[in-house]
């Protein structure tokens, strides 16, 4: 056999083998396999020269993902699958709460509403589900994207058999964000990812549960080592006044700000297989409201992770965005940030 062909046999022997690679890996298969060639005796068996190839990228790739980051090994990971139509990539955290506790559950908004749940318990159920989709790639630089994202995040008063177990709130956040990588390093941080977006969020609910905004936000994304620090600021839209408290059309919460605050940090550091976050919110005034998370990732077998979250402040929810709650919950984590 020819060289010639020789070599055309195990290219396509490798492109159409069943290991994920990227371009890049699969030109640098193209390259093993020439140059083994080239070096090789003749009578060299083609998947001698295949299978040795295969090993040195697996290798070589392997030892590349150990010296990236948490946050870069994600990226890594996200572009693998992310064309797939059967594979969902994950947004924000996804996780299960089965057993919350509430110091003080906000009762207020359901008091002498019908079919309304007038008592609610101290423990509830809280989960939350979150992915995000590809729109397009490219579109400025290189390694830009504009994403499709979506967020569901529950309360579940499950063990309230005298109400039904009925779900409590439900918020809906879909948005539109357009992100790029970025390699500017200052003082040992690296500003690794850069996102601009809008996003709406909404509990579904008539008047007079109903609460919704919308709002313009960034997210700058910094990292150093296994630490990861973000900073996202926004302006919410504004929205025009209510003709009556219960009309359809109009602003259902026009002091979200006061609550909520202008922005959020967040910052989280991995630690072999445990992760340790926080997120800050303040709104900046003399009143000084605002909310702190702390987060808890540990391993609990193959698949899953343990997760423990304590929530302080304004604005868990929609439903209690004007209400102080303090929570404290443990289950299951599905996806982590990292």
């Amino acid at each position: 056999m020819k060289q010639s062909h020789l070599y055309i046999l195990i290219v396509f022997v490798g492109l159409t083998s069943n290991v994920v690679l990227s371009h890049e890996s699969d030109d640098s298969l193209e390259e093993c396999y020439l140059e083994q060639l080239n070096l090789s005796e003749e009578k060299r068996e083609v998947g001698e020269i295949r299978a040795w190839c295969q090993k040195k990228l697996e290798q070589h790739i392997a030892l590349d993902v150990k010296e990236k980051s948490p946050l870069e090994q994600r990226i890594i990971n996200e572009a693998k699958t992310q064309d797939s139509r059967n594979v969902i990539t994950p947004h924000m955290r996804n996780y299960m709460l089965p057993v919350t506790y509430i110091r003080k559950p906000n009762e207020e908004p359901y008091k002498d509403l019908p079919g309304s749940v007038d008592e609610l318990d101290n423990v509830e159920a809280k989960f939350q589900m979150s992915f995000k989709a590809p729109i397009f790639k490219s579109l400025v630089v290189s390694k830009d994207i504009l994403y499709f994202g979506f967020t569901i995040q529950s309360y579940w008063q499950m063990y309230n058999r005298d109400a039904s177990s009925p779900f409590r709130e439900t918020n809906y956040q879909p948005e539109i964000f357009y992100g790029f990588m970025n390699d500017l390093e200052i003082g040992g941080w690296t500003n690794r990812v850069n996102i601009i977006g809008v996003e709406h969020q909404s509990n579904g609910r008539s008047q007079p549960l109903s609460r919704s905004w919308n709002r313009v936000y960034a997210n700058f994304m910094w990292e150093s080592d296994k630490w990861l620090v973000g900073f996202k600021p926004w302006y919410r839209l504004p929205e025009d006044e209510k003709e009556s408290p219960n009309s359809p059309e109009g602003d259902d919460n026009p002091d979200i700000n006061k609550y909520m605050g202008y922005f959020e940090f967040t910052t989280a550091y991995k630690w072999d297989e445990q992760t340790f976050g926080m997120m800050f919110r303040n709104n900046l005034r003399s009143n000084n409201r605002g909310a702190i998370q702390l987060d808890w990732t540990f391993p609990m077998g193959d698949r899953f992770k343990g997760y423990a979250q304590y929530f302080n402040g304004y604005g868990e929810s929609l439903i209690d965005y004007n209400q102080s709650i303090e929570r404290f919950g443990v289950g299951i984590l599905l996806t982590d940030l990292f």
